[in-house]
Protein backbone atom coordinates (compact mmCIF):
# COMPACT_ATOMS: atom_id res chain seq x y z
CA UNK A 1 0.00 0.00 0.00
CA UNK A 2 1.17 3.85 -0.79
CA UNK A 3 1.90 4.88 2.72
CA UNK A 4 1.22 8.34 1.14
CA UNK A 5 -2.99 7.25 0.82
CA UNK A 6 -5.09 9.54 2.89
CA UNK A 7 -7.64 7.60 5.27
CA UNK A 8 -10.20 8.40 3.02
CA UNK A 9 -8.18 6.81 0.24
CA UNK A 10 -7.91 3.71 2.41
CA UNK A 11 -11.25 3.19 3.03
CA UNK A 12 -12.02 2.65 -0.67
CA UNK A 13 -9.65 0.58 -0.75
CA UNK A 14 -11.21 -1.67 2.03
CA UNK A 15 -14.24 -1.27 -0.07
CA UNK A 16 -13.30 -2.72 -2.65
CA UNK A 17 -11.42 -5.42 -1.06
CA UNK A 18 -7.90 -4.12 -1.38
CA UNK A 19 -5.75 -6.01 1.08
CA UNK A 20 -3.83 -3.49 3.39
CA UNK A 21 -0.17 -2.99 4.66
CA UNK A 22 -1.45 -1.42 8.14
CA UNK A 23 -5.06 -1.27 10.04
CA UNK A 24 -6.45 2.26 10.17
CA UNK A 25 -6.65 3.44 13.96
CA UNK A 26 -10.19 5.09 14.81
CA UNK A 27 -10.59 5.24 18.36
CA UNK A 28 -13.53 6.28 19.60
CA UNK A 29 -12.80 10.09 21.52
CA UNK A 30 -15.96 12.03 21.88
CA UNK A 31 -17.35 12.29 25.50
CA UNK A 32 -13.86 13.37 26.73
CA UNK A 33 -14.25 16.66 24.38
CA UNK A 34 -17.04 17.58 27.79
CA UNK A 35 -14.20 18.05 29.83
CA UNK A 36 -12.38 19.97 27.61
CA UNK A 37 -15.24 22.37 26.90
CA UNK A 38 -16.01 22.43 30.94
CA UNK A 39 -19.43 21.20 30.48
CA UNK A 40 -21.95 18.87 31.94
CA UNK A 41 -21.89 15.75 29.24
CA UNK A 42 -25.66 16.61 28.84
CA UNK A 43 -25.00 19.87 27.56
CA UNK A 44 -21.71 18.66 25.30
CA UNK A 45 -24.09 16.59 23.38
CA UNK A 46 -26.60 19.10 22.59
CA UNK A 47 -24.32 21.99 21.04
CA UNK A 48 -22.74 21.24 17.67
CA UNK A 49 -19.97 24.21 18.70
CA UNK A 50 -18.80 23.01 21.69
CA UNK A 51 -18.40 19.59 20.27
CA UNK A 52 -16.66 20.93 16.93
CA UNK A 53 -14.21 23.24 18.77
CA UNK A 54 -13.38 20.00 21.34
CA UNK A 55 -13.13 17.64 18.78
CA UNK A 56 -10.51 19.79 17.03
CA UNK A 57 -8.52 20.29 19.72
CA UNK A 58 -8.40 16.97 20.27
CA UNK A 59 -7.13 15.98 16.71
CA UNK A 60 -4.60 18.39 17.67
CA UNK A 61 -3.28 16.34 20.58
CA UNK A 62 -4.87 12.34 19.33
CA UNK A 63 -2.80 10.96 16.48
CA UNK A 64 -5.13 8.82 14.23
CA UNK A 65 -6.92 7.90 11.11
CA UNK A 66 -10.20 9.64 12.51
CA UNK A 67 -12.34 12.01 14.78
CA UNK A 68 -15.17 10.68 16.39
CA UNK A 69 -17.41 12.97 15.31
CA UNK A 70 -21.08 11.74 17.32
CA UNK A 71 -21.05 8.22 19.71
CA UNK A 72 -24.14 8.44 22.46
CA UNK A 73 -25.49 5.29 23.43
CA UNK A 74 -28.95 6.34 24.25
CA UNK A 75 -29.45 8.49 20.89
CA UNK A 76 -31.86 6.19 19.04
CA UNK A 77 -33.83 5.48 22.15
CA UNK A 78 -33.98 9.62 22.89
CA UNK A 79 -35.24 9.99 19.20
CA UNK A 80 -37.68 6.88 19.46
CA UNK A 81 -39.55 8.96 22.38
CA UNK A 82 -37.46 8.31 25.84
CA UNK A 83 -36.59 11.19 28.02
CA UNK A 84 -32.87 11.14 29.52
CA UNK A 85 -32.55 11.38 33.41
CA UNK A 86 -29.10 12.59 34.60
CA UNK A 87 -27.54 12.82 37.57
CA UNK A 88 -26.26 15.30 39.16
CA UNK A 89 -22.68 14.27 39.29
CA UNK A 90 -22.81 13.38 35.57
CA UNK A 91 -22.81 9.55 35.43
CA UNK A 92 -24.50 8.08 32.30
CA UNK A 93 -28.30 8.86 31.39
CA UNK A 94 -30.59 6.94 32.39
CA UNK A 95 -33.58 5.90 29.79
CA UNK A 96 -37.30 6.88 31.10
CA UNK A 97 -40.28 5.59 28.78
CA UNK A 98 -43.58 7.96 28.58
CA UNK A 99 -46.63 5.69 29.97
CA UNK A 100 -43.86 2.95 31.73
CA UNK A 101 -44.63 -0.08 30.20
CA UNK A 102 -44.24 -4.04 31.23
CA UNK A 103 -40.50 -4.69 31.15
CA UNK A 104 -40.33 -6.79 27.89
CA UNK A 105 -42.83 -5.05 25.94
CA UNK A 106 -42.61 -2.65 23.68
CA UNK A 107 -43.66 1.45 24.77
CA UNK A 108 -46.33 2.99 23.62
CA UNK A 109 -46.44 5.87 21.43
CA UNK A 110 -43.09 5.76 19.90
CA UNK A 111 -42.29 7.61 17.16
CA UNK A 112 -41.75 6.11 13.47
CA UNK A 113 -38.24 5.31 12.46
CA UNK A 114 -38.60 8.31 9.61
CA UNK A 115 -39.86 10.79 12.90
CA UNK A 116 -36.48 9.83 14.96
CA UNK A 117 -34.49 10.52 12.07
CA UNK A 118 -35.59 13.96 12.57
CA UNK A 119 -34.78 14.21 15.91
CA UNK A 120 -32.79 17.23 17.27
CA UNK A 121 -29.87 15.28 18.65
CA UNK A 122 -29.40 13.79 15.26
CA UNK A 123 -29.80 17.15 13.68
CA UNK A 124 -27.06 18.01 16.09
CA UNK A 125 -24.65 14.96 14.88
CA UNK A 126 -25.26 15.93 11.48
CA UNK A 127 -24.32 19.22 11.66
CA UNK A 128 -20.64 18.99 13.36
CA UNK A 129 -19.95 16.13 10.53
CA UNK A 130 -20.71 19.07 7.95
CA UNK A 131 -18.80 21.44 10.01
CA UNK A 132 -15.63 19.31 10.59
CA UNK A 133 -15.87 18.07 6.72
CA UNK A 134 -15.33 22.00 5.51
CA UNK A 135 -12.97 22.74 8.73
CA UNK A 136 -10.52 19.17 8.91
CA UNK A 137 -8.33 20.03 6.10
CA UNK A 138 -5.82 16.64 6.57
CA UNK A 139 -8.63 14.20 5.49
CA UNK A 140 -9.41 12.12 8.82
CA UNK A 141 -12.08 9.48 8.63
CA UNK A 142 -15.34 11.40 9.60
CA UNK A 143 -16.77 8.95 12.50
CA UNK A 144 -20.11 8.12 13.85
CA UNK A 145 -21.75 5.67 15.57
CA UNK A 146 -25.19 3.89 16.18
CA UNK A 147 -26.91 1.22 18.31
CA UNK A 148 -27.01 -2.34 16.78
CA UNK A 149 -30.03 -4.12 16.62
CA UNK A 150 -30.22 -5.99 19.52
CA UNK A 151 -28.94 -3.26 21.83
CA UNK A 152 -31.59 -1.18 20.95
CA UNK A 153 -34.61 -3.08 21.04
CA UNK A 154 -32.94 -4.40 24.64
CA UNK A 155 -33.46 -0.54 25.30
CA UNK A 156 -36.90 -0.53 24.01
CA UNK A 157 -38.14 -3.59 26.40
CA UNK A 158 -36.25 -2.04 28.67
CA UNK A 159 -34.04 -4.65 29.23
CA UNK A 160 -30.67 -5.18 31.28
CA UNK A 161 -27.86 -6.50 29.17
CA UNK A 162 -27.69 -10.05 31.40
CA UNK A 163 -31.65 -10.14 30.70
CA UNK A 164 -30.98 -9.46 26.98
CA UNK A 165 -28.14 -12.14 26.74
CA UNK A 166 -30.11 -15.01 28.67
CA UNK A 167 -32.76 -14.38 25.62
CA UNK A 168 -32.73 -16.81 23.01
CA UNK A 169 -34.66 -14.98 20.56
CA UNK A 170 -35.43 -11.29 21.28
CA UNK A 171 -39.09 -10.41 19.96
CA UNK A 172 -39.03 -9.63 16.06
CA UNK A 173 -41.29 -6.22 16.49
CA UNK A 174 -38.71 -4.81 19.02
CA UNK A 175 -35.60 -5.80 16.99
CA UNK A 176 -37.15 -4.86 13.28
CA UNK A 177 -38.13 -1.17 14.48
CA UNK A 178 -34.45 -1.07 16.16
CA UNK A 179 -33.00 -2.19 12.65
CA UNK A 180 -35.63 0.39 10.67
CA UNK A 181 -34.59 3.31 13.02
CA UNK A 182 -30.36 2.76 12.50
CA UNK A 183 -30.96 2.55 9.24
CA UNK A 184 -33.00 5.54 8.64
CA UNK A 185 -30.18 7.63 10.92
CA UNK A 186 -26.83 6.26 9.36
CA UNK A 187 -28.92 7.66 6.23
CA UNK A 188 -28.87 11.15 7.90
CA UNK A 189 -24.90 10.30 9.32
CA UNK A 190 -23.82 9.42 5.99
CA UNK A 191 -25.73 11.85 3.73
CA UNK A 192 -23.98 14.60 6.35
CA UNK A 193 -20.47 12.97 5.16
CA UNK A 194 -19.61 10.25 7.70
CA UNK A 195 -16.81 8.29 6.16
CA UNK A 196 -17.21 5.45 8.73
CA UNK A 197 -20.00 3.98 10.89
CA UNK A 198 -19.88 2.11 14.11
CA UNK A 199 -22.69 0.08 14.80
CA UNK A 200 -22.12 -1.04 18.04
CA UNK A 201 -23.60 -4.33 19.79
CA UNK A 202 -23.41 -4.17 23.43
CA UNK A 203 -26.01 -6.55 23.50
CA UNK A 204 -25.56 -9.97 21.55
CA UNK A 205 -27.49 -13.14 23.08
CA UNK A 206 -26.98 -16.47 22.03
CA UNK A 207 -27.35 -16.84 18.33
CA UNK A 208 -28.61 -20.11 16.49
CA UNK A 209 -27.88 -20.18 12.53
CA UNK A 210 -31.40 -19.15 12.08
CA UNK A 211 -31.28 -15.98 14.50
CA UNK A 212 -27.78 -15.37 13.17
CA UNK A 213 -29.55 -15.16 9.67
CA UNK A 214 -32.08 -13.06 10.93
CA UNK A 215 -29.52 -10.77 12.26
CA UNK A 216 -28.00 -9.97 9.35
CA UNK A 217 -30.76 -9.35 7.07
CA UNK A 218 -31.93 -6.84 9.75
CA UNK A 219 -28.48 -5.05 9.47
CA UNK A 220 -28.14 -5.39 5.96
CA UNK A 221 -30.09 -2.23 4.86
CA UNK A 222 -27.95 -0.40 6.77
CA UNK A 223 -24.84 -1.61 5.82
CA UNK A 224 -25.68 -1.31 1.78
CA UNK A 225 -26.78 2.35 2.52
CA UNK A 226 -23.77 3.33 4.57
CA UNK A 227 -21.73 1.63 1.54
CA UNK A 228 -23.60 3.20 -1.27
CA UNK A 229 -22.28 6.62 0.73
CA UNK A 230 -18.79 4.80 -0.41
CA UNK A 231 -18.27 5.25 3.81
CA UNK A 232 -17.29 2.01 6.02
CA UNK A 233 -19.28 0.20 8.25
CA UNK A 234 -17.85 -1.37 11.22
CA UNK A 235 -20.30 -3.50 13.00
CA UNK A 236 -18.64 -3.81 16.68
CA UNK A 237 -19.49 -6.42 19.17
CA UNK A 238 -17.89 -4.95 22.50
CA UNK A 239 -18.69 -8.41 25.09
CA UNK A 240 -15.88 -10.34 24.63
CA UNK A 241 -17.95 -12.93 26.15
CA UNK A 242 -20.61 -12.90 23.57
CA UNK A 243 -18.24 -12.58 20.91
CA UNK A 244 -15.99 -15.70 21.79
CA UNK A 245 -19.68 -17.83 22.73
CA UNK A 246 -20.99 -17.00 18.90
CA UNK A 247 -17.97 -16.71 17.30
CA UNK A 248 -18.32 -19.65 14.86
CA UNK A 249 -21.82 -18.83 13.88
CA UNK A 250 -20.69 -15.25 13.59
CA UNK A 251 -17.50 -16.13 10.99
CA UNK A 252 -20.36 -18.27 8.87
CA UNK A 253 -22.01 -15.18 7.47
CA UNK A 254 -21.35 -13.30 4.61
CA UNK A 255 -20.75 -9.93 6.31
CA UNK A 256 -20.58 -6.43 3.96
CA UNK A 257 -18.57 -4.62 6.87
CA UNK A 258 -15.68 -4.80 9.35
CA UNK A 259 -16.47 -7.19 12.09
CA UNK A 260 -14.89 -5.83 14.91
CA UNK A 261 -14.35 -7.75 18.55
CA UNK A 262 -12.94 -6.82 21.89
CA UNK A 263 -9.41 -7.98 22.75
CA UNK A 264 -9.50 -10.56 25.87
CA UNK A 265 -6.81 -9.09 28.35
CA UNK A 266 -5.47 -10.19 31.83
CA UNK A 267 -6.41 -8.36 35.05
CA UNK A 268 -3.17 -5.61 34.99
CA UNK A 269 -4.19 -4.99 31.26
CA UNK A 270 -1.62 -7.13 28.89
CA UNK A 271 -3.71 -7.97 25.49
CA UNK A 272 -4.09 -12.00 25.75
CA UNK A 273 -4.16 -13.73 22.00
CA UNK A 274 -7.24 -14.66 20.72
CA UNK A 275 -7.36 -17.17 17.77
CA UNK A 276 -7.68 -15.93 14.26
CA UNK A 277 -10.93 -16.22 12.38
CA UNK A 278 -11.80 -19.18 9.97
CA UNK A 279 -10.80 -18.59 6.87
CA UNK A 280 -13.25 -16.68 3.95
CA UNK A 281 -15.28 -14.57 6.98
CA UNK A 282 -15.08 -10.99 7.14
CA UNK A 283 -12.64 -8.73 7.39
CA UNK A 284 -11.71 -8.45 10.73
CA UNK A 285 -11.28 -5.42 13.42
CA UNK A 286 -9.95 -5.51 17.07
CA UNK A 287 -11.21 -2.89 19.85
CA UNK A 288 -8.52 -2.41 22.44
CA UNK A 289 -10.49 -2.72 26.30
CA UNK A 290 -10.66 0.55 28.34
CA UNK A 291 -8.58 -0.69 31.47
CA UNK A 292 -5.39 -0.93 28.92
CA UNK A 293 -5.32 2.99 29.26
CA UNK A 294 -5.65 2.45 33.20
CA UNK A 295 -2.75 0.58 34.03
CA UNK A 296 0.58 2.01 35.04
CA UNK A 297 3.51 2.47 32.66
CA UNK A 298 5.19 -0.71 32.53
CA UNK A 299 1.47 -2.17 32.10
CA UNK A 300 0.61 -0.05 28.70
CA UNK A 301 4.43 -0.68 27.46
CA UNK A 302 3.31 -4.73 27.82
CA UNK A 303 0.31 -4.56 26.56
CA UNK A 304 1.40 -2.27 23.45
CA UNK A 305 3.99 -5.34 23.07
CA UNK A 306 1.52 -7.79 23.10
CA UNK A 307 -0.68 -5.99 20.76
CA UNK A 308 1.95 -5.44 17.93
CA UNK A 309 1.97 -9.82 18.16
CA UNK A 310 -1.98 -9.86 18.07
CA UNK A 311 -1.86 -7.03 15.11
CA UNK A 312 1.02 -9.50 13.08
CA UNK A 313 -1.05 -12.58 14.11
CA UNK A 314 -4.60 -11.02 13.16
CA UNK A 315 -3.99 -8.40 10.19
CA UNK A 316 -7.07 -6.56 11.33
CA UNK A 317 -8.01 -3.71 8.62
CA UNK A 318 -9.16 -1.61 11.95
CA UNK A 319 -7.91 -0.97 15.07
CA UNK A 320 -10.26 0.89 17.75
CA UNK A 321 -11.34 1.34 21.12
CA UNK A 322 -13.88 -0.66 22.80
CA UNK A 323 -15.98 2.36 24.15
CA UNK A 324 -15.49 5.80 24.05
CA UNK A 325 -12.73 6.63 26.17
CA UNK A 326 -13.18 7.45 29.62
CA UNK A 327 -12.21 11.51 30.13
CA UNK A 328 -9.54 9.94 33.39
CA UNK A 329 -7.48 8.68 30.04
CA UNK A 330 -4.33 10.21 29.22
CA UNK A 331 -4.81 10.62 25.36
CA UNK A 332 -0.89 10.26 24.83
CA UNK A 333 -1.13 6.18 25.90
CA UNK A 334 -3.45 7.05 22.19
CA UNK A 335 -0.65 8.41 20.30
CA UNK A 336 1.12 5.57 21.55
CA UNK A 337 -0.83 2.96 20.08
CA UNK A 338 -0.46 4.98 17.09
CA UNK A 339 2.79 4.76 17.03
CA UNK A 340 3.15 0.73 17.51
CA UNK A 341 0.87 0.47 14.50
CA UNK A 342 3.14 2.19 12.70
CA UNK A 343 5.78 0.80 13.77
Amino acid sequence: MNPSLTPRQIVKDLLQGIKLTRPLFLPIVFSLGAKIENVPLRDFLANPTKITNALRQIRARVRSDGVACYFDPNLEAEALGATLQWHPDDKPAMLHWPHQPQKGALPEGLRSPEEAAKHPRVGVAVEVIQRLKSLLRDEPLLLAGVSGPFTLAAQLLQLTQTEAARCDDLPADAVELAAATITQIATKLVEAGANAIFIREEILPPLAPQSAESWATSLAPALNIIRFYQALPILQITDTHSFAENKAILSNQNWDCILCHTLPTSNNGVALPCAPPPSGSAQMGIAVPSNAFQSDESGTESFRQSLHNIIDELQPAVITTATDVPATTDVKQLSKLWEEIHR
